[in-house]
C-alpha cells in the first residue's frame, strides 16, 4: 500500500513537473516574404497586460494561458492573433507587411505610403517632444545622482556541441565558466568584467557637469595584456550611456537620431499600438521605425505616461536588422524611468546588450552593459566639487576599493562567472601552451614583445615589431632593433631607443631617448596627461616627407610608396624638450634642439651665389607650442596613446626660433604655424571633418628651412596630406592649407538596389593649399643671385602661384569587407610639372561601426 502510495505521489510529481515544463509557449516570428527573423517583435495577451519581446533572433517564450488570445506585432507589419487552445506550444509566426487602419487614419507599413498629416501617432509625438524641456533635470539649479555600471564582454551563443570539442575538450574546466545570459537566454563565456561607481553632479550657473569616479575595477582577459585598457575604454566609448532626451544619441561612435529628438518626426515613422499599464501607470504604447532602415536610427517601443507630463516611462530601442552598422548583429537598449519623491521622473535603469560578429570565421561576441542610477538629489552642491576644468575626476583610492565598498555600491549582483573571474584567469595562466599563445597575441596586437612572463613585473619591451625590417632609397634593406623600459622598472624614468643598419649604405644608426615624468605612470611616459622632460640624441636618415607619414617611417608598410623618394638627408639631432598637459585639454610644449643635416641620395645643397657644394648645415632652435583640445579622451596602447573622441575640436599654435651662433647654429629664423580641426555631424548624412593650417617663415633662409607642403608618398590615404604632390615640389614661406572630408555613412549607396546589401560608405574629400614665396626667398629673382645665405632649389622644386592654389579631390568608398577602402584621387592643376600624376588610386584601412 505504501509503495503504491509513494509510486502514485511520484507519478503525480513527475506529471506536475512535466506539466510545468509544458506551461510555456515558445516560438519564432519571421517576415512572411523573406523568412528573415523579426528581432524584438512584441508578443502579448491583449486585455491582460501580459507581454514579452522577442530576442535578437525573433525568438520568444511566454506563459501559456488556455482560452486567451495571443497577439503578435512588430513595427511595419500587420498584427496577427491566435486563440490559445493549449495544444500547440511551439509556434512559427509569419507577419505580413500590410496597411493597417488607426482611428480613421490610414497608416501604412515600411513598404506602403506613410502620412504624417492627420496622423494621431505623429501628433502625440509632437506633444511628447514639446513637453520634454519641462521635465529636464537641468531646470534645477543643482542635481546629483549615483551611478553603478557593469560592462561584461565575452563569447556569445555557445552551443552544446561547442562544449564537447575544440578548446572546451582540451580544457574542460572552461565549461564551469560558461553560463546562460539573462538577456538573450544563450550560453556565453564571460571574458572580462568592468565595474564603475561614480557620482554625477550638475550646476546651472555657471553651467558645469562633472563625473567623480569613486570606485573602478576590472578583471579578466583585458588584465593580461597591456592593451586590455584599450578594449575596456573602447567598450565604454562605443557602448556609452544613452539619453533619449537628447536630440542625438552617440552610440557605436555615431550619432543616432533620438526617437524624441527635434528631428525625429521627419526621421521616424510612428504608430500607436495600444494603451497599457506599466507598473500601474497608464501609458501610450507607441512603436517606431526609421524611414530608411539602413540609416543610423532605432526601431522600438515607447511607453509614454498618459498624463499632462507626457514623460517616457519606459523605452525599448533596437537597431534594425538591415541597419548599416558593422559587426553588430543585434542590439537592445532597455530604459526605465521612475517617479522621484518630488514628483519628477528620472532614469533609474539603463541596460544594453549587443551581440556582435566580426566575420563568419570569427566567434560571436557579446557585450552587456548594466547601469543603475539612484540617490537623486536637488540640494545645493559644494563649490569645491566643481573645481578644475576636467569633466571627469577620479578619487585617489578609486582603483583600490575593498569588498565592503563594492558590497555597498554594487546595485546589481555579479553572476557566478563574473564573481569568479580571478579564478578563471588563474586557471588560464596555468594552462598548457598559454604562455606561447599570449606571447603571440601580444606581439600581434601590441607590436611589442615583453621580456617577462608576468606583465605586472615586465621592465623591458622589445619593439615595435613592425620596424624590424624596412627599406628606403639610400639604405636599401634596413634592419632595426628597438626597445624601451616600462613603468615597472621606474614609474618616473623611461628610456627608449634603437639601433639600425642599412645594407646598401652600410651606415649604422642609433637613437637614445630618456624621459623623466613628474607624474607617476602606469606603463609608459606618453600616458595622458603628460608632465615630463625628455632628452634625445639620434643619428638617422630620412626624407623631408617622412614627418607627414601616418606611422613610424621604419614601419614595414611605409616602405611601399606610390611616389619615388630619392632625396634624403642624414641628421644628427640633440633635443631637450618638455611637455605639460592639463586634464581639461590644454597642452604646452617646447624645447631646444640642435641638428646637423647632410644631404644624401639625389639631394644636394649648393650655394646660390657660387654653386659650391655645401656638405651639411647646422641649426639650433627654440620652440614653444600651445594646443587646446577640450573634451579630448585618450586610451593607452603599447605603441602610443590614441584619441577616441574625435568630436573634440583642436586648436594649435607654435613658434620656432632659430638662434645663430648658439651650439653651432648657422641661421636666424622665425617660423609661426597655426592649425585647427573640427568634426561636424550631419545626422544620418554622416559627418564632415575640417582641417585648416597656416604658417609663415619670416626670415631669409636656405630652402631646407622653408615650408614644405604635407605630402604623403605612400598608398594610404590621409586627411591632412596630399597624395599626388611630389616630394618638395613646392617650397614656400607662406601657406594656408585646408582639407574638408565628408564621410556620408552610406546615405546614397544604401538606397541603391543590390549595392545596399554591401553596406559600402561614400567618402569625398577636397584639399588645397594657397602658397607664396616672398621675394627675399625666391632663388630665381636676379636680386638674390649674389646672396650667400640662399641655396639653389633642388631638381623638381617649383614656386607656387600665390593666386592659384594647389588642389586635390578624393572620392571613393570604404567599409568594403567592413575595414577596407578604395579611393580615387585627382590632381586639378600644376600638371605640367615633371614626373607628376594627375590621377591615382589610394587605400585606407579603417575598422568602424
Amino acid at each position: 500500500m505504501i509503495q503504491r502510495f509513494l509510486t502514485t505521489i511520484l507519478l503525480m510529481l513527475c506529471a506536475s513537473i512535466f506539466a510545468l515544463g509544458q506551461n510555456k509557449i515558445t516560438g519564432i516570428i519571421v517576415d512572411a516574404d523573406d523568412e528573415y527573423a523579426i528581432p524584438y517583435a512584441s508578443v502579448s495577451y491583449k486585455g491582460h497586460h501580459v507581454a514579452v519581446s522577442c530576442d535578437g533572433e525573433g525568438r520568444f517564450t511566454i506563459d501559456l494561458h488556455e482560452g486567451w488570445v495571443l497577439t503578435f506585432s512588430a513595427v511595419g507589419y500587420e498584427s496577427q492573433i491566435m486563440l490559445i487552445d493549449g495544444k500547440r506550444t511551439e509556434l512559427k509566426i509569419a507577419l505580413k507587411s500590410e496597411t493597417k487602419k488607426l482611428q480613421e487614419v490610414i497608416i501604412k507599413s515600411r513598404r506602403g505610403r506613410y502620412s504624417r498629416k492627420n496622423n494621431p501617432a505623429v501628433e502625440l509625438m509632437r506633444r511628447v517632444i514639446a513637453a520634454k524641456e519641462q521635465s529636464h533635470l537641468e531646470n534645477h539649479d543643482y542635481y546629483s545622482y549615483n551611478r553603478y555600471q557593469k560592462i561584461t564582454f565575452g563569447v556569445n551563443d555557445l552551443q552544446p556541441d561547442d562544449l564537447e570539442r575544440g578548446i572546451f575538450k582540451r580544457s574542460p574546466w572552461l565549461i564551469n565558466h560558461v553560463e546562460p545570459c539573462s538577456y538573450n537566454n544563450k550560453l556565453i563565456l564571460p571574458l572580462t568584467v568592468n565595474e564603475t561607481v561614480s557620482q554625477h553632479i550638475y550646476r546651472k550657473n555657471p553651467k558645469t557637469k562633472k563625473e567623480i569616479i569613486k570606485g573602478q575595477q576590472s578583471d579578466g582577459i583585458t588584465n593580461v595584456i597591456q592593451t586590455g585598457e584599450v578594449a575596456t575604454e573602447v567598450l565604454k566609448d562605443v557602448f556609452t550611456d544613452v539619453n533619449i532626451y537628447e536630440n542625438y544619441i552617440r552610440l557605436l561612435q555615431h550619432p543616432f537620431v533620438s526617437p524624441i529628438g527635434e528631428t525625429a518626426i521627419s526621421f521616424y515613422r510612428y504608430y500607436i499600438a495600444d494603451t497599457v499599464y506599466v507598473d500601474r501607470d497608464l501609458c501610450y504604447h507607441l512603436q517606431f521605425i526609421p524611414n530608411n532602415q539602413q540609416d543610423f536610427g532605432f526601431r522600438g517601443d515607447l511607453y509614454v505616461l498618459a498624463d499632462s507630463t507626457l514623460h517616457v516611462k519606459r523605452c525599448d530601442l533596437t537597431i534594425p536588422k538591415k541597419s548599416d552598422v558593422n559587426f553588430v548583429e543585434s542590439m537592445k537598449i532597455e530604459q526605465v524611468f521612475t517617479k522621484l519623491p518630488n514628483g519628477e521622473w528620472a532614469l533609474t535603469t539603463d541596460n544594453m546588450i549587443a551581440e556582435m560578429k566580426l566575420s563568419n570565421l570569427l566567434s560571436k561576441a557579446i557585450c552587456v552593459r548594466t547601469t543603475r542610477l539612484s540617490d537623486y538629489s536637488f540640494d545645493e552642491i559644494p563649490k569645491k566639487l566643481f573645481s578644475g576644468k576636467a569633466k571627469v575626476k577620479r578619487e585617489i583610492e578609486a582603483m583600490n576599493r575593498d569588498k565592503a565598498f563594492w558590497s555597498k555600491y554594487r546595485t546589481v549582483e555579479l553572476t557566478k562567472a563574473e564573481s569568479t573571474m580571478d579564478n578563471f584567469m588563474r586557471r588560464m595562466e596555468q594552462s598548457k601552451n598559454y604562455k606561447w599563445v599570449i606571447t603571440g597575441v601580444k606581439a600581434l596586437i601590441e607590436n611589442f614583445v615583453e621580456t617577462s612572463a608576468d606583465k605586472d613585473k615586465n621592465k623591458f619591451d622589445i619593439g615595435p615589431v613592425n620596424t624590424l625590417i624596412s627599406s628606403n632609397f639610400v639604405d636599401g634593406i634596413r634592419l632595426r632593433a628597438s626597445g624601451r623600459t616600462s613603468a615597472h622598472l621606474n614609474p618616473h624614468l623611461f628610456w627608449t631607443g634603437f639601433y639600425a643598419y642599412g645594407t646598401k649604405s652600410h651606415k649604422h644608426y642609433y637613437s637614445s631617448e630618456i624621459t623623466y615624468s613628474f607624474n607617476k605612470k602606469q606603463l609608459a611616459a606618453f600616458e595622458f596627461p603628460q608632465n615630463s622632460i625628455t632628452f634625445e640624441t639620434t643619428y638617422d636618415v630620412m626624407s623631408p616627407t617622412d614627418k607627414f607619414l601616418l606611422h613610424n617611417k621604419d614601419n614595414v608598410f611605409m616602405s611601399f610608396r606610390a611616389i619615388k623618394i630619392n632625396q634624403l638627408y642624414f641628421y644628427n639631432r640633440q633635443n631637450l624638450r618638455f611637455s605639460f598637459e592639463s586634464p581639461w585639454g590644454l597642452r604646452v610644449n617646447g624645447g631646444i634642439k640642435a641638428e646637423s643635416n647632410e644631404p644624401t641620395g639625389d639631394l644636394s645643397f649648393h650655394e646660390l651665389s657660387t654653386g659650391n657644394l655645401v656638405p651639411k648645415i647646422r641649426t639650433t632652435e627654440l620652440s614653444l607650442g600651445l594646443k587646446y583640445q577640450p573634451g579630448v579622451t585618450y586610451i593607452n596602447t603599447k605603441q602610443r596613446r590614441v584619441p577616441i573622441n574625435l568630436d573634440a575640436p583642436e586648436f594649435a599654435l607654435t613658434h620656432t626660433m632659430g638662434v645663430k651662433g648658439l651650439l653651432g647654429g648657422q641661421y636666424k629664423y622665425n617660423l609661426t604655424q597655426f592649425s585647427a580641426y573640427k568634426r561636424q555631424w550631419l545626422g544620418s548624412w554622416g559627418y564632415v571633418d575640417t582641417h585648416v593650417k597656416a604658417g609663415a617663415q619670416w626670415n631669409r633662409v636656405p630652402f631646407p628651412l622653408l615650408i614644405m607642403p604635407p605630402v604623403n608618398p605612400t598608398y594610404l590615404q590621409s586627411e591632412q596630406t596630399f597624395s599626388l604632390m611630389n616630394n618638395m615640389e613646392f617650397l614656400t614661406d607662406r601657406y594656408a592649407f585646408w582639407s574638408v572630408t565628408w564621410d556620408m555613412n552610406g546615405k546614397i549607396l544604401n538606397r541603391v538596389p543590390l549595392i545596399k546589401r554591401l553596406k559600402w560608405r561614400e567618402y569625398i574629400a577636397f584639399k588645397g593649399m594657397f602658397g607664396h614665396l616672398t621675394d627675399k626667398n625666391n632663388p630665381f629673382l636676379p636680386q638674390n643671385m649674389t646672396n650667400t645665405t640662399m641655396f639653389q632649389f633642388p631638381t623638381g622644386s617649383y614656386v607656387i602661384n600665390p593666386r592659384t592654389p594647389y588642389m586635390e579631390l578624393v572620392a571613393g568608398v570604404h567599409n568594403i569587407f567592413k575595414f577596407f577602402g578604395v579611393l580615387y584621387v585627382h590632381r586639378f592643376n600644376y600638371d605640367n610639372h615633371a614626373n607628376v600624376s594627375k590621377n591615382g588610386v589610394r587605400f585606407n584601412f579603417t575598422f568602424s561601426f
